[in-house]
C-alpha cells in the first residue's frame, strides 16, 4: 500500500479522481510562514504514518465486512495546517463528526463525504449503493450511522495504542464546517487524508486532531518506533553527513576586550596617537566570541611572530563583580 506523507499545507492527492477533488486545495508551490515554522520532526511524521497505516488497513476491512461491499482506505498524507486553512479546505455539505479522546480530554474530527456516507447506509440496508443525492442522513438512518461511526473509531483506537490508551467518544454531527469551532481559528492541528472507496463511491476522508495534543505523545521515549535495519543505517549516514558537513563550515571567531563607553564627540575628535582607556580589569581573560555569542576564554599572547590567544576555563561571576 503505497503513501505519500508530507509536513506542508499542499495537496498530495492529486493523483486521485474527480470526486475527490472536492476539498478545492491549490495545486503548485505554496507559501512558507516563517512564523510558523513546521515542527513535526521525520520521526513524529514516521510515527504518525505506520499508525494511520495500520488504522487504514483495519478500517478497510471493517467496511468490507459490515457493508459486504469490497472496500479500500490509504493514507494519503499527514499534514501541519492551522484551523482556519482546514476548515477552508474542508467543502461544504459534508459530514464532521466531533469526537472527544477520553482520557486525553482532547477533541478529534472525523470527516467524511456525504455521498460515501449515505451509500454506505444503502450498503447496510441491502442496496446497491452508487450515486447518492446530496442530503443529510434522516432520522432513521442516524442510529445505523453513529454505529458505523462507533466501529470505526474502535478501529482507530487500536492503531493509537502505541501512543496512548483512549476511548474516542462520539460526539455531535455535523454538515457545515463553518458552524464546527472546536478549536481557535490560528490553532495548530494535525490532519490525517485518507483516499476512502466504498464500492463505487469514493471521496477523501480526514482525521484532526490538535497538534498541542499529539505532540507531547509523540515526544515521549516509548513512543519511538523501531527502525527497521535499513531505515537505522539511512539515519546514522544522514547524521553522518550532517555532523561532518557542520564540522567543515567557516567560521569568523573573535577575541575580544570588554566593551567601553566613550561620548559621541570624543569618538568624532579622536586622533592618530589619542589613548582610549578600556573597561577591562587585567586579571580577567578576553571572551572568545562567535555572531556576538561567547563561547570561550582565552589570554592574549604570541605564537612565533604571530598573534595568539590561550584558551582558559570560564571565570568565575565573583571575578565581575
Amino acid at each position: 500500500m503505497g503513501t505519500a506523507v508530507t509536513q506542508s499545507s499542499s495537496a498530495n492527492a492529486g493523483s486521485t479522481s474527480g470526486r475527490m477533488a472536492r476539498r478545492g486545495r491549490k495545486s503548485g508551490p505554496q507559501p512558507y510562514d516563517f512564523r510558523r515554522p513546521i515542527k513535526l520532526s521525520r520521526e513524529h511524521v514516521r510515527t504518525l504514518q505506520i499508525m494511520y497505516e495500520a488504522y487504514a488497513r483495519g478500517c478497510a476491512t471493517l467496511l468490507t465486512t459490515r457493508l459486504r461491499v469490497v472496500s479500500e482506505v490509504t493514507l494519503l498524507a499527514i499534514e501541519q495546517l492551522t484551523y482556519e486553512e482546514y476548515v477552508e479546505a474542508v467543502s461544504t455539505p459534508t459530514l464532521l463528526a466531533v469526537v472527544t479522546l477520553e482520557p486525553l480530554g482532547g477533541t478529534m474530527l472525523l470527516e467524511l463525504s456525504l455521498g460515501t456516507v449515505l451509500a454506505s447506509i444503502d450498503h447496510l440496508l441491502g442496496g446497491p449503493g452508487g450515486t447518492q443525492p446530496q442530503r443529510t442522513p434522516t432520522e432513521i438512518e442516524l442510529p445505523l450511522l453513529r454505529s458505523l461511526l462507533d466501529k470505526m473509531l474502535g478501529e482507530l483506537a487500536y492503531a493509537l495504542e502505541p501512543l496512548a490508551d483512549v476511548t474516542p467518544k462520539l460526539g455531535g454531527l455535523e454538515y457545515n464546517p463553518q458552524f464546527v469551532r472546536v478549536y481557535a481559528p490560528g490553532d495548530l492541528i494535525v490532519v490525517a487524508s485518507f483516499e476512502m472507496r466504498v464500492g463505487a463511491e469514493e471521496c477523501v476522508a480526514t482525521i484532526c486532531l490538535p497538534f498541542s495534543m499529539i505532540l507531547p505523545l509523540l515526544e515521549r521515549p516509548d513512543a519511538q518506533v523501531a527502525l527497521s535495519a535499513d531505515e537505522a543505517s539511512s539515519l546514522r549516514r544522514a547524521k553522518a553527513n550532517l555532523t561532518g558537513g557542520l564540522e567543515r563550515v567557516p567560521l569568523a571567531v573573535a577575541v575580544r576586550f570588554r566593551p567601553s563607553r566613550m561620548a559621541a564627540q570624543d569618538v568624532v575628535g579622536l586622533q592618530p596617537g589619542d589613548v582610549v582607556p578600556l573597561n577591562h580589569p587585567v586579571n580577567r581573560p578576553l571572551a572568545v566570541t562567535v555572531n556576538d555569542t561567547t563561547f570561550a576564554y582565552a589570554v592574549p599572547g604570541n605564537q612565533g611572530s604571530r598573534l595568539a590567544c590561550l584558551v582558559v576555563p570560564a571565570p568565575y561571576e565573583e571575578d565581575d563583580q
